[in-house]
Parts: structure tokens; sequence; C-alpha cells
């Protein structure tokens, strides 16, 4: 008799195996125990003696006792006869690797019995005898109530499926539970029967916590989608190494499809980290939190992976960032609640972003109120400290900044973003999977995150903040009298300096008096710094500037207020680190003693003593000294200084006019912004009409405003006004419509429009328009238009995908001269033929280099950021072709679980 040799790949009952051939796994037989039969699970279309649960008694425990013995192990076997009933059965005997047989061992421990027909056969003697001993065999299991032969028992409350997932995972949240893996679906999803009692299991599907494999062909709605690259391989390797194999699952959380998210563990640890170091699988973010500090695990899983090139990462080269090494610099200023200017040791600064966080935003109701106090709490714990740095990635430049560095700040072996939030003083960002620049530290962040959401702290507080203002007591002189004398009877008043307008005069802020005022070094004269790009500094003017810019700004101070001038400026003294500054300005060099203020500040002697220091150090203005030559200088009031407006235009607003409707119209635009909020964006028309009559508005119009004539408004300006309003990133002036007055902040929010961005304005900062006839919207109407893509509905439920959408419009588009298809044009309200909201297809022409146009509102639905919306409208209605095809690349996002189909099809019922 033949016998041949198999894998025991699972076991569908106690009498019954799966084979697959040792060297080839694809090659799969079923073989039967000979003679025998077990009790029966529940099989449709199957009339069987069913429990009330689904199954008849002990076929559980008689599977489990074949599972243990065979699963996974390469056994011999024989076929003694087969049965051809539609498909070919094969029945025969096994010898296991120890030499044990089957059914023989089956029938003697009483989970099996032999079968009513087995001597209808026409039997041989190897049968025939084989058959003589199983009787044997299960009359002493008979005798011994072993097994199916207790009389009693056996019965299995076995849940097919999770009636309250919640509740479930309420309830054994972090228990490591005993299972069986039933099947394996993909590489991270897999059905196992969850022993929670002897007599109580439930069926599930589950998600391995924290990582996505590729998806496995399937049908849906009738249409196939192909196998992602190796996904074959990575449910193979799960297959092979779980199926039907005993693993504890430990519960973590729900999937949005109400799916287990689970830890499986098998005796020699995570399938996750295998998958992971064999780049079958890649880390899924949304997990991290579930995962807490045991993410790091899987990350360097997929690091060594990366780092060998194995699987997904076969062509995987690691980005390299340059000045990527960890440096040490000091903090100069804090720019924004997540961006920081350092200073190298070079003496050179540059301006980074913390990696993987974002501060407040400034135009969110909830967050935006937080922004000083979590600037305040930078200042305290960061200013002219010394930190470690080490640059994560690059963020490409967007809404108006400058490519930046992103990086990791470590101070006294603290985090600075994780100390953010924690505090609640930051978010984290929620990066596409193809972004590599994030921080190291990506999962401590999540996690804290999440503890600061669930302790209320900080921003997601539902109480705003106490609201700190300040009342500036330098705007009129009679105001600076009245705090001057509050203020001199006080001695080194603690105060912080906010601005630096020149080596000797400051923009200080007094919190416990919410004071705001100019003051001025008393008894020094300090060489003038040049107050914009056509002015000239004097000598070593701009390097006493920066001097006090690098000692002083946003550092804590304590100030003497001696007098006030005649513009509302508070004379005095300020002490950095209880040193007076300006023995440090003269003492470098950088300023002169006034003689006169010096006596009577009280503070001559010392003052005379660091210029004398200087004169002989030959230091600063005193380099050419010569004592022969000298000359008394001069009494000199201290010069005051101004922000340097910038040259460049306000290059990132965006708006554009509309013209008449077409049924094919095409037109050349610029996208000049992109809404963070709802994935609007504003056009800017491109013409030679247009583009020539615009430029040659703007210059006339600033060049009208440079002028001092044009007189700054002093009442409020009246709502829906337009005006001449100041542009606070370039401080150039533009035509702007009035929205709304502050008049307690003496602030108007406005709308430029002509670039179509918006911003809180100072009145100081708003003039009347000038001359209707050269700038008024006769002369040329507003250059912006409003638009929206067509077909398109954005997750406007969903913060973190709908973030990710605007970012890759702004990625694609943003800036860009593109061609425009206006697919459909709602009317003005206002004047008759004038054009509303434009509903438009946008087109790049070079999208993907010289030549390859990408239809961007398809290349948003495959990205699965947007999809087709569900009710469409009577003209997107009349569209079927268009809409055809984006549905077509909405089915390809889903089968790809891009963007919003990460966890499936969140639009079924």
């Amino acid at each position: 008799m033949s016998v041949s040799q198999a894998k025991v790949k699972s076991v569908l009952s106690g009498d019954t195996l799966v084979l697959v051939a040792v060297n080839n796994p694809s090659q799969e037989r079923l073989l039967s125990l000979a003679f025998v039969s077990a009790p029966r699970f529940q099989r449709e279309k199957e009339e069987l003696v069913l429990t009330e649960f689904g199954e008849q008694p002990f076929a559980f425990q008689s599977r489990d006792f074949l599972r243990r013995l065979t699963v996974g192990k390469v056994i011999q076997f024989n076929v003694l006869y087969s049965i051809p009933t539609g498909t070919k059965k094969d029945y025969g005997n096994v010898i296991l690797q120890g030499g044990e047989r089957l059914p023989e061992a089956c029938v003697a421990e009483g989970w099996v019995k032999l079968r009513d027909d087995s001597r209808r056969k026409d039997l041989s003697e190897d049968s025939e005898s084989l058959l003589n001993t199983l009787e044997l065999q299960q009359s002493k299991a008979k005798a011994n109530g072993k097994g199916i032969w207790a009389g009693h028992g056996g019965i299995i409350d076995n849940s097919y499926d999770l009636p309250d997932p919640k509740a479930f995972v309420d309830k054994y949240s972090g228990q490591e539970l005993d299972a069986i893996v039933e099947r394996v679906l993909t590489g991270d999803r897999m059905i196992v029967r969850i022993i929670l009692f002897p007599s109580k299991h439930v069926q599930s599907i589950i998600t391995v916590a924290g990582i996505r494999a590729p998806m496995r062909a399937n049908t849906a709605e009738g249409k196939e989608r192909p196998a992602e690259p190796l996904a074959n391989e990575s449910h193979q390797f799960v297959e092979t190494r779980l199926l039907q194999r005993s693993v504890k699952v430990k519960v973590l959380g729900l999937t949005p499809q109400n799916q287990l998210i689970c830890v499986v563990k098998h005796p020699k640890g995570s399938i996750a980290d295998f998958l992971l170091e064999a780049g079958l699988a890649q880390c899924s973010d949304f997990h991290s939190t579930l995962l807490g500090a045991d993410m790091k695990t899987l990350r360097q899983a997929e690091k060594h992976a990366k780092d060998n090139r194995l699987g997904l990462y076969k062509g995987h080269v690691e980005s390299k960032v340059s000045g990527g090494n960890e440096i040490d610099a000091t903090v100069a200023r804090i720019v924004r609640p997540d961006t920081i200017t350092l200073r190298l040791k070079s003496g050179s600064e540059k301006t980074v972003q913390l990696s993987s966080v974002r501060g407040p935003k400034p135009k969110d109701e909830k967050q935006g109120p937080w922004e000083p106090e979590v600037k305040e709490f930078l200042r305290k714990k960061l200013i002219g400290k010394h930190v470690r740095v080490t640059t994560d990635g690059i963020k490409p430049p967007s809404e108006g900044f400058e490519e930046r560095e992103v990086a990791t700040i470590v101070v006294n072996n603290k985090n600075v973003a994780l100390m953010l939030v924690e505090a609640g003083y930051a978010s984290v960002i929620r990066h596409r999977k193809d972004d590599k620049d994030r921080s190291p530290h990506y999962d401590e962040l999540i996690a804290a995150e999440e503890t600061a959401q669930s302790e209320q702290k900080g921003m997601w507080s539902p109480k705003a903040p106490a609201a700190k203002q300040y009342q500036d007591y330098s705007e009129s002189l009679q105001k600076a009298k009245i705090q001057s004398s509050v203020l001199q009877r006080q001695k080194k008043v603690p105060a912080v300096v906010d601005y630096v307008k020149s080596a000797s005069r400051f923009t200080i802020l007094i919190p416990r008096e919410n004071a705001k005022l100019t003051f001025v070094l008393s008894g020094i004269r300090a060489p003038r710094s040049a107050r914009n790009p056509n002015d000239k500094a004097e000598p070593f003017g701009q390097e006493a500037h920066d001097f006090a810019n690098r000692r002083c700004l946003q550092r804590d101070v304590e100030i003497d207020v001696e007098n006030t001038d005649k513009q509302g400026g508070f004379i005095g003294v300020l002490y950095i680190n209880r040193e007076n500054f300006a023995k440090l300005l003269l003492e470098e060099g950088y300023a002169s003693v006034h003689a006169y203020s010096a006596e009577q500040s009280g503070h001559a002697n010392e003052l005379f003593a660091a210029e004398e220091k200087a004169k002989e150090a030959r230091k600063g203005i005193w380099h050419d000294y010569d004592p022969a030559a000298e000359e008394s200088n001069g009494d000199a009031a201290p010069p005051s200084s101004n922000d340097p407006p910038s040259s460049t235009t306000n290059g990132t607003t965006a708006n554009g006019a509309s013209t008449a409707d077409s049924k094919q119209n095409y037109r050349d635009v610029v996208i000049t912004h992109i809404d963070p909020e709802t994935c609007a964006i504003k056009i800017q028309h491109v013409s030679p009409t247009t583009s020539h009559a615009l430029s040659n508005l703007m210059s006339a119009f600033r060049t009208f405003h440079v002028s001092p004539s044009s007189n700054p408004t002093t009442n409020p300006p009246k709502t829906g006004e337009i005006v001449a309003a100041k542009f606070s990133e370039d401080k150039e002036w533009y035509r702007a419509r009035v929205r709304r007055n502050d008049r307690e902040a003496k602030t108007s929010e406005v709308l430029f429009i002509d670039y179509g961005n918006s911003e809180s304005v100072a009145w100081k900062d708003i003039r009347p328009l000038g001359p209707a006839d050269r700038f008024g919207t006769a002369k040329l109407k507003p250059q912006a238009t409003d638009a929206q893509l067509s077909f398109c509905q954005f997750p406007s439920t969903n913060r973190e995908y709908m973030s990710e959408a605007a970012t890759f419009l702004r990625d694609t588009i943003e800036g860009k001269s593109v061609v425009a298809r206006v697919d459909f044009v709602e009317k003005s309200a206002g004047a008759a033929g004038a054009e509303g909201l434009l509903w438009v297809s946008i087109f790049d022409p070079n999208g993907r280099g010289e030549g390859q146009e990408v239809n961007v509102n398809e290349e948003i639905v495959v990205e699965g950021l947007a999809m087709v919306p569900r009710k469409l409208k009577s003209w997107e209605q009349a569209q079927a072709e268009r809409v055809k095809t984006l549905k077509d690349k909405e089915e390809e996002a889903k089968g790809a679980r891009r963007g919003m189909w990460e966890y499936g099809d969140l639009t079924e019922d």
C-alpha cells in the first residue's frame, strides 16, 4: 500500500483534514479518516441534529483534539478507499511524526465513532484488521465514558456575531483572551473563535492592531478589484503561521465598521511584528493611540524591512534631509505656537517648525483664544535656553509661508512638542501615509493628545482661557503721564520685551498692570538702524539693533521708569539678568553716553565707565577712536525704528473675476487660495487685459498710499465700505471691503477684493480708498471669484480627512496657472448678468511633467479625499458621463482603502 506525505493546513471536523503539498502550499486535497465520523459543525443545506447554538454536541471538542495533533505538522497517509459522490472523497489513515496513528487515537479517546456502513464495503485484509481494532477501541471508550460517550455535556454556546461590539470592548478591553484563528482573510484581518469560557465562544472578524496589509483581489458591487502588490504573499505568510492555531488576542478597540481591533499573539510573539519585519505590511497611524508605547516596536520592525529593502520596500530609498544631524542652538524667538527661531553657534538664525504638531489655529473660535497663552508658555520655557535640534524633514511652502524645516527640539531632555501636546496647547498632525517628514516620537504625541483631550486640558477644555487685554499707554501723551506716575513709585517692575524697535527703544509688556508701552533707554544714544529697505542705517546701527534683539527680545526684564518723552515713550533703565542693558550696549561699543540724561538718571558713573571700556578696546563705534582727537558728544534723543515693509506682494491671497457662462467654457486661471475649512477655492482669471489692468492699478495704488497725505482713518470704517488696507505679511496696501468692526480692539475684519483672502486689520492700517475714478470698483471690478470643485463632496464631518484634502489641493494647484472648465454658474444676487459661485473642473497642463495633463477633480477622488455627492444637483445629473468617470475613480479609491475609505465603505448603512 503506497504511503504519501503532506502537511496539515487545517481541520474541518474531528474526522476530516485539509492537506497541502509540503513544497507547494497552493496544492490542496481533503482526506477523511477511514470508517469513522465526528460530530458536525453547522453547514448550509445540511439537515443535522443540531443544538440551539448551531452545532452538534462535542463537535468543537472532537475537532480540537484532531487540530492540536495535526495542524501545521507533516504527516504520512495512505488512502484506503474513495467514494465518488459529487466530488471524490478519499478515506484513509494517518501516521503522525511520533508514530501515533489515526483514526485509532481519535476512536480511543472517544471523539469519533464508527460509521454505520463501515462493514458494507469490500474490505482488504489490512482494512479488516484496522476495523477490528477500531471496534475494540470504541468499546473501551464507551465503557469508560470518554468523549462523545460521556452521555452529557459537550454543548458549546458559540455566537457567530457580536450583537453589541462596543459593550464587548468595554468589558474586555486590555484583556488577553484565548482564541483560535478560524480563517485568514488578509494579512491584517481574520476570523477568530474567542474562547470566553469553556462553554461560551464567540466568532468575529478582527483587525490586527497597528498595521495595514495589502488588500487581496475581491469583487464588490459586481466589479473586480485587483490585488495590491504582495497581497497574496502577506495572506499566505499569516495563514501558514496562524490558521487554526491557538493564539492570544488582546482587545483594544473598534474600527469604524465595528470590527474588533486586537493584538494577535502566537507563542513566538505578535504576528504584526513578523509581518512588518518581512515587509509584508505597513504601520497604521490610526491605531497608535490604542497601542501606546507598543507602537514603537512596530515602527522598529517596519524600519528593519525598509533598511533591508524587504517586501513592499524592495525599491525603498531613505530620504536624506540636508542638515538633518543633531545640532545645538539657542532659542531666539517664539514666532508662533509651533514655530521657533533658533540662533546657531555661527551667529546665524533659522526658523523651524515643531515636527508633527500644530498650535492653536488663529481663526478657530475655540482654539484661537489660546494662542497668546501657548506663546507665553513657550517663551517661559525656551527663550534664551540652549536646546538640541534634530531636523526631521522639510515642509514645502504653503499658505504664504516659505519652505521650512520641521524639527524635534529638546530642552533639559524634554521634547518641546510633547510638552505642548501634554498641556493641551497643540494638536497632532495626521500625516499622509507617504509623508515621512514626521516626528520620531509621533506615537508618543498621539497618545499624549488623547490623554489631554480626555482630561480636557488646554484648548480641549470647554472653558475659554482668560483673555489678557493690554492697554497701550504710549498711544497718547496724557495716558503715558498718568501711567508713568504709577510706575515711578515702583522699583524694578517685572516686564517682558515684546518687540525691539531699535537698540535703545522697545515695546514692553507689564503683565501685572495689563500695560503695554514704548520704553526708551535713558542716559545713552544708540546709532539709528534702517527703518526700511530704502533707508540707510548709521554706522553700527544695525549691529546695535541685532545685539538688542539677541539679548532682549521676548526676555523677562525689569524696568525703572524715570520720565516720559513728548511722543508718549517711557524713559528709564532696563535690567536684563539684573544688569543695566544701557551699560551692556556701551561696553560693546554700540552706544555713547548722553551726558545730561545720564546725570539725571543717577547712573552716570556706571555708564561713563562702560563707555571708557569700549573706547580702550576700540569696539563698535570706537573702532577708530583717537584719545588725542576726542570730541565730546552732543545731546541726541534716542532714535526710533519701525518694521521695514517687505517688498513682496500679497501672493498668498486668491481671487478671480467671472465672465459669461458657456456650455464648454474653458478659462485660464490662477488658483490663489484654498480654504482649509471647506476646500473652497479662489481664482484669478488670466488674460492680457485683466492682468495688465490689475498690475497698473496696484502700482498706482501703492504709490498713492506711500504719500503722507494719505491719512489713516480716524473713525471706524463702515461695514461694506471699500477701503485701502495694509496686508500684515508684506506691509503693502490693497483694496479691501470691510466685513465687520471690533470697536473694543479697534480692528476691522476685511476682505481683500482683488485676492480673496481676509484678515483682521487695525484701524491705523486702514485708509480711505482714494479717488474713485482711479481706484474704485467702477474703474476695475474686484478680481475675486469664488469657486468649488464640480462633482466633489468633501468629508466635512471629519477634520483629519478635511485637512488632508486641503493639503492635497494646496500642494497640487495653489499658486499655479491652470485651466478651469466652468461646469455651472450660480447667478449672483447683485448686478444683472453678474456671475456668482463657479463650479469648475480643474486641469493642470503639466501636473505630471511637461505636457502631462492632470484632472484635479479626478485626482482628489482617486486619493480618497473626496467622493461623488450622493445627491446630485440637476446640472450634475445632466452630465452623466463625467459623473460615471468620477464614480469609477471613487471605486478605485475604495478598493485601495485610501483616505476616507481606510476602513471600508463609509456610505453603507
